[in-house]
């Protein structure tokens, strides 16, 4: 089922993002967390997309896809990049998306590869995000998913800009939109008070990391360039050495943000998982029990 059309639920969404494994090790962790997460009924899962792998591995984003809808049962959307390929190679990778049944697309520019600090675009293909989604909107029926930033997109020029350029992004066919990781509510309220004062209109899902490992959680905001609040880095930095401490404390945090956003009318959230369940497990049912979208006060 299309994810645009699951999203007119008045409840909820809860959704998960899991990434391919590339070791033995990684298999195993994807595979309890699978079997732990899909008792939960998320309303969708997405699957990241080896943009700067070898065909073998983009592939590997379609099978797993696959293995979610047909085993698990889960509506798997499959995140697709314009990362090294030409526009006729990625006709080929959405042929064989349609193909495997797969009706929910993720479509991004994608990052410049390991060792590449600049963004270059493929000879003979595409240089935005939005280009891609005009190519899937216009010879495909996927549904459309693009990604968007409250603290804004680290090589955009400014804000501003950044919020004009995601209105072409929905102009050109996203049906609904998913955030990068942010820990200050304040940026998702303000950021999408913005974006409808200009005119967007469709779902912005909040995507939420549980933080469960202080210099793992440093290194990828120091890549996206989101921001931890000083408060909560220095609680986290006093429980460094304690790795327990550091994940009760993310998961406490990222439930108190959760239920926050729900509560003022925020349309579900979208977790980024790592693979690992116990986190986003405990945050869900919690969340669940609390039900705090029954007092929101807007849509």
């Amino acid at each position: 089922m299309r994810i645009d059309e699951r999203l007119t639920s008045e409840q909820p969404s809860f959704s998960f993002e899991f990434f391919p494994p590339k070791t033995d090790e990684g298999e195993r962790n994807l595979g309890r967390a699978l079997a732990e997460l899909s008792r939960l009924g998320p309303t969708f899962v997405s699957v990241t997309y080896g943009a700067a792998g070898s065909t073998t591995q983009k592939r590997k984003t379609v099978d797993i896809v696959k293995h979610l809808k047909r085993d698990y049962g889960m509506e798997a959307m499959a995140h697709f990049t314009c990362v090294g390929a030409t526009v006729d190679e990625l006709r080929e990778m959405l042929d064989l998306m349609r193909d495997a049944g797969i009706e929910n697309v993720l479509a991004l520019r994608g990052d410049p590869p390991q060792g590449q600090a600049e963004w270059r675009p493929t000879e003979g293909g595409l240089s935005y995000s939005r280009e891609l989604i005009e190519l899937v909107r216009t010879e495909y029926d996927f549904a459309i998913g693009a990604a968007c930033f409250p603290e804004v997109h680290i090589h955009a020029k400014d804000a501003e800009s950044d919020l004009r350029y995601l209105k072409e992004k929905v102009d050109a066919g996203a049906r609904f939109l998913i955030t990068q990781l942010f820990f200050d509510n304040a940026a998702y309220y303000d950021f999408v008070a913005r974006a409808r004062d200009i005119g967007i209109d469709v779902p912005i899902i909040p995507g939420i990391m549980p933080i469960t490992d202080v210099g793992q959680i440093k290194r990828i905001t120091g890549m996206c360039g989101a921001t931890i609040p000083v408060e909560l880095l220095r609680e986290l930095e006093l429980r460094a050495d304690q790795p327990g401490a550091v994940s009760d404390l993310g998961v406490a945090h990222a439930t108190l943000q959760c239920a926050d956003l729900l509560a003022n009318g925020a349309p579900g959230i979208h977790f980024y998982t790592l693979n690992r369940s116990p986190a986003t497990r405990a945050i869900l049912s919690a969340l669940r029990i609390l039900a705090p979208w029954r007092r929101a006060v807007h849509a």
